[in-house]
Order: C-alpha cells, then structure tokens, then sequence
C-alpha cells in the first residue's frame, strides 16, 4: 500500500526529447491538437488497405501525436505481415535508450501528457476505424502484444494501464479484447523485449518500488510483456464494422505501458492454431547463448492457443540432449500435467489450453563436465495439436531448435583494464569471459576516486585518483581466482605533473591474506627553481634490503615532469622483482631496478590499496590508463 501511495504522490517536470528516425506516413488533415485521421496508423497494421473506409486518431499529447506511432522494427518486435505495424501507448510510442533521469518508453519516472501534471483526466490514444468485410468472411483476426512498466510490482493493484480493442459488427454485436497486467498472461521480462523502450531495470535493484531505471541488465527487472499471439472477433461480410483501438492509464498517468498491433484482416473461419516457443536462461533470468560445464540453466517452453476454441488434450514432449544432466524437483508447469521421464531423458506435458492464452513449462538442468570447446547443445520440443476441434491430435508444432554453445575456459596470459566501457563518474569493473576479475571503491565526497573522461593515454576515459589522508585507504580489488590464474606482472599507464605543495601518494600490493607483495610511492618534494609549481615528483619503491628506492627517469633530477609514464612491476624468478618506468612513445625504460621480493611472494593479488599521508589544500591529480596483468 505504501508503494502504491508513494507513485500517486511523486511529482516529476519532465522535458522530452523525442528523436524521430521512422519513416512515418504524414497525415493530410489535421483536425485539431490531439485528432488527426489517423490513416498512416489503419495502413500500417491492415493486411489489405482497400478494406479502410474511414479512421480517426485522438490522444491528449499537445505536441504531435507521440502516443501512437508507425514503424518498420522496434527491438524485438517486427511485423507480421507487410513492412510495417503500429505501437499504442500512454506515454511516448517509441524507443529513445533509457538513462538515469530521463523520460522515455517504459521509463518508471516517466511522461504524462495530461494538462502536464500527474493525475486526471489519464493518458489516452484511440484510434477508431470504419471496415468494410469482405463477403463470406465471419472473424476480424489481428497480432497483439502487450508490454507494460507496471509490471511485475502493481500487478493486483488499482495501477492497471488498460488495452482495450473492441469491434462492433451490426450483424454481430459488439465483441471486445482488453489486456492488462492483471490478465495473468504476461510472460516475458525486460531481458527478453531488448530494444523496445520496456527493457528497463531499476537502477537501485529493487524494482517493488517506482524506481529511476537503466538499459543496464540487472537483478531490477522493471518492465514485462505479454507473448504476441492472434486475437478475433465474429463479424459477417458483406458489412462495415467498426474497431476501436483503446490504451488508457488507470489509477495514475505516470509509469507507461504500450501495445503492438499488427496484421488486420479477415478470415472464413475461426482460428485453430497452436504456436510453441523455447528459450534457455542463466540462473539470474538472462538469455543465453554461451555457457560452461557445470552451469546450471534453465529452459522456458511457452504452448500459445491463438484461436477462440480451447484445445483439449495438448501434448508435449522434450527429449533432452546427453551433454545436460536434468535437475531433479526443477520442472514446473502453470498448469496441466508434467513429467520427467528419466529412463528416456525426457520431459512431457499434457493439458487443455484456453483460447487466447497459454500455459508456460520451465526446468532446469546442469551442462555436463569434460566437454571440449565450441560443443552445442541442441533441444527442440514438440506439440501435438487438435487442428480441426474433432477431439484427436493431428497435427504438430515444433519449438525449433534452441542452441548453447560450450565454452571451456582457458585462462589467459594477460587481461587488460582500460576504463573504455566504464562510466564517468562511477566504479570500474572489467571481466573476461563473463568473469569479473577487478573492480574499484567508489571515493567519498573529499576525494575524487573514479572513472572519468577525456584524460586518457590510449582510450576515451582513464581513472582518476586524487586522495588525500582524510580520504585514505581507496581500493582497486582483483579476483584472480575467476580467472584461475595468479600474477607475474602489474602495469599501468598514467598521467602527473608538478604542485605546489607537499603530498603523496602510496600504493601497497596486497595478496589474500592482506600481506604486502610489493609498495610504490610517489612523493612531491621541493626542488624550488620555479615557484609556485615547484614541487616536483619522485617515484620509489620498497626494498626489504634498503627501505625506498627511487626510479629516476630521464629528466633533470631523475623528476617525474608533466607526462605519461608506465610503471610495471614483474616477477623474476623465485625471489626477485623487476621494477621498470616507461616515459610515453619510448620502447626501453627510462628507469629500472631489480630487487628482492618482500617477506610475502608476487603472487595472490588481491588488491591495491591507495592512500596519503597528508592533506594538501591543492590536492595533486593522478590519472591511470591502460591497466594490464600478466598471468600465468
């Protein structure tokens, strides 16, 4: 209830920027602010044109009838018939990329059109069209699906966008479709409606709440949508019918919700069809098309009915490949009755599926071990069907085969960080294969720890550390063991200068136990001949023999001036470390040491901890690029 109250009560301006890159069919008559014909919208989504007699749009948008639009594609969904198909929505129809505070398609904090302010009269688009029948012809059938931001937290609530398709036959009477997120009937989340402005998650990961969301997959799935499946509605040609395309908000005006519709036409009979779908998802929900030996996954087989009878007696049956090992107590079914029959490794169902509905089976099992790399594993499931309503399976629907290939893992001689796909102002992380190998701390407000832009030496962002005492420690932390490797050199690229004040910076390499394997420190002294930038930068590492040692480059003084350098730190032999200091475009090092390993061996990184000990008034910057590891 809190949740429900919180959504009524939140009040967001919003500014939307609306880029339009579909080709669209200009209307010709414009009737007034929020109407127009609505023609370009009946020709996309009608199988043939000449049936239109006359159509009108209204939606309460004042700026351009952005609740409805025509397209070619969008993400996952493309036209089931013709070149084109229209989308329907109570916010903005259509796909901008969703980014934190933003207002888009599906976006929780979203658009309102209504008066420009939250609450009544809600968001409406309605498109109202005169048909005319064919002769002979007794059903109007069309595709639909519907995707919803209220989905999965506001199911059951009075939060209940509304789709509404209603079709008033004078020989027939009025029949009516409506879709919500209380139909019990969606299926798919935001990892599975990529592209289509719905695949959104909550960028706090907790999606029971109105969230601000992200394009980023993640745990917060925020949005939902039904399968598409065929809807009718009995009329009877020679006649002209009316159909009324509807999509309201219901209890606010906020989060958004949208529908696809497609392919409108008229058949002699009523549909009969049975359609399947199989996909394969790792253990967080996320499709897959790659995976170990050992993963666990899991497989979701959605049977679709799309006609208007149900279909009595359905059965299906899996045989599963001999790479996957099935999970005992894994299989579920809505309803219906399901099995696995182990002594023919496979799974079966059996169940009567209503009309304009259908039921999903998942179940889960383990990839087998000793598999070489590239191994596909191919499942394919099959329905028998009831074709002509007799009461006897006659016909067949296949799932088509769903593939995952293995990848067996090798580890790697080196793995590279390079700040490129992190964002400004955030943490970086790196990952190989899907293993997450480093990530860093997030800096406090005194500090500036974090990724940024336009300070680089090889790629667009780099990381920047500024830290003073007060700040200290900061963290770059390493998961070695994801990558089943251990460490036999450290380097990075990075960017200093000269300040005017003393100050430091230490970095301490820490293995799992928190032992030190090797320290760097970088320290402003004054050298005095060019105030007030006179302070200038020495490099030194810890020797176990002789306390700090300097790296000299080659400037005057063995200084570190304005420039890049690269520091790498390697392990020679048993007990000996190799420190060496690259200045930028220069092959050989312009300052190398070796040296006696510390008490604890180069091995096991764990982490390097950043730190001062003291706290300039004008903190000195520091920026590292180009991170690498060698592996052995």
């Amino acid at each position: 209830m809190r949740e429900n109250i919180g959504k009524m009560l939140v009040i967001i301006n919003a500014t939307v920027i609306f880029f339009s890159t579909i080709f669209i069919i200009c209307p010709s008559d414009q009737v007034s602010a929020g109407s127009y014909d609505g023609q370009d919208l009946a020709l996309a989504i009608l199988e043939n044109s000449s049936s239109l007699i006359d159509s009108q749009y209204t939606d309460v948008d004042q700026s351009g009838h952005r609740q409805a639009g025509v397209f070619s594609s969008l993400g996952t969904m493309q036209p089931t018939n013709g070149l084109t198909f229209a989308i329907f929505s109570t916010g903005i129809a259509g796909y901008n990329p969703v980014t934190t505070n933003e207002e888009n398609p599906g976006d929780e904090r979203g658009m309102w059109f209504s008066g420009g302010q939250k609450g009544h009269p809600r968001d409406e688009a309605t498109l109202t069209m005169i048909l005319q029948v064919p002769p002979l012809m007794t059903y109007l059938t069309y595709d639909v699906q519907f995707l919803s931001a209220e989905y999965p937290e506001y199911v059951g609530t009075q939060f209940n966008d509304k789709l509404t398709i209603t079709v008033n036959s004078p020989s027939q009477g009025i029949s009516t479709y409506t879709e919500d997120v209380n139909s019990g009937i969606f299926r798919l989340e935001s990892s599975e409606i990529t592209g289509t402005g719905f695949d959104i998650f909550a960028t706090s990961g907790h999606p029971a709440r109105l969230d601000i969301v992200t394009n980023t997959v993640g745990p917060g799935g925020d949005a939902g949508a039904t399968l598409r499946f065929p809807a009718e509605h009995p009329v009877l040609g020679p006649e002209q019918v009316t159909v009324t395309i509807n999509i309201k908000d219901s209890g606010d005006n906020m989060v958004d919700s949208a529908a696809f519709i497609d392919n409108i036409s008229f058949t002699e009979e009523a549909q009969v069809s049975i359609t399947t779908r199989k996909t394969v998802h790792d253990i967080d929900g996320n499709l897959i098309e790659y995976a170990e030996c050992g993963d666990i996954i899991e497989y979701r087989v959605d049977i679709v009915n799309g006609g208007d009878i149900q279909q009595n007696g359905n059965e299906f049956e899996d045989i599963l490949s001999e790479n996957i090992t099935y999970v005992n107590n894994s299989l579920t079914a809505e309803y219906g009755v399901a099995n696995y029959i182990s002594g023919e490794h496979k799974i079966t169902w059996t169940g009567n599926i209503p009309a304009n509905n259908y039921v999903r089976i998942t179940f889960k099992s383990t990839i087998n071990n000793g598999l070489e790399n590239g191994t596909i594993i191919a499942n394919q499931g099959l329905v028998q069907w009831d074709s002509d309503n007799n009461g006897i399976n006659d016909a067949n629907a296949s799932t088509g085969y769903v593939n995952v290939t293995i990848l067996v893992f090798e580890p790697p001689s080196s793995v590279i960080e390079d700040f490129s796909d992190d964002n400004a102002g955030g943490t970086a992380t790196q990952s190989y294969q899907g293993r997450r190998w480093f990530e860093t701390t997030n800096g406090r407000d005194d500090i500036t720890f974090e990724v940024v832009q336009s300070y680089y030496y090889s790629t667009d962002n780099s990381f920047k550390t500024k830290i003073r005492s007060s700040g200290s420690p900061q963290y770059w932390n390493y998961s070695l063991l994801e990558l089943e490797s251990d460490i036999v050199s450290w380097e990075s690229w990075f960017a200093c200068g000269n300040a005017s004040e003393a100050s430091d910076l230490h970095l301490d390499f820490k293995n799992v136990g928190d032992n030190n394997i090797a320290r760097l420190k970088f320290e402003y002294v004054n050298e005095g001949s060019s105030p007030p930038l006179d302070w200038v930068l020495e490099l030194s590492y810890w020797s176990p023999i002789s306390g700090w040692v300097r790296l000299n480059t080659d400037f005057p003084g063995g200084y570190l001036y304005n420039s890049w350098y690269k520091i790498k730190i390697e392990k020679n032999g048993p007990t000996y470390i190799n420190y060496s200091l690259y200045r930028a475009d220069m092959v050989e090092p312009v300052g190398f040491r070796q040296d006696q390993q510390l008490g604890s061996p180069f091995s096991n990184l764990a982490s390097v901890e950043w730190s001062n000990t003291k706290n300039p008034v004008v903190c000195p910057m520091f920026f590292w690029d180009e991170h690498t590891l060698g592996l052995t």
